[in-house]
């Protein structure tokens, strides 16, 4: 189960991070975070901007939306989802589950 947190502006969504995989995909949840496999290596934040790319494709977001909150050099991370509610997150996520 994804560990969401509601906050003021959005709603903060957990991420574990998996960077130099096969191809970009959501794979699951570990730990209470969604899992994301980038193919991008983890330097300079462009691991970052691929795992971003992917959660708004696979969420059906607009970049925009995604923005990186905590963990900007670690496997886990946080993203807030803005101009969602929790409820309209979740049912997003179920399907990747």
């Amino acid at each position: 189960m994804i560990e969401f947190q509601t906050r003021p502006e959005g709603v903060v969504l957990p991420v574990q991070a998996r960077p130099g995989a096969k191809k970009n995909e959501v794979r699951g949840e570990q730990a209470g975070a969604l899992k994301v496999f980038v193919t991008q290596a983890p330097e300079k934040g462009k691991a970052n901007k691929v795992i971003i790319e992917v959660l708004a494709k696979s969420l059906k977001l607009k970049k925009s939306q995604i923005e990186l909150i905590s963990g900007e050099t670690s496997h886990l991370k946080k993203f807030l989802i803005t101009d969602a509610t929790l409820d309209e997150l979740a049912e997003k996520v179920a399907p990747l589950l």
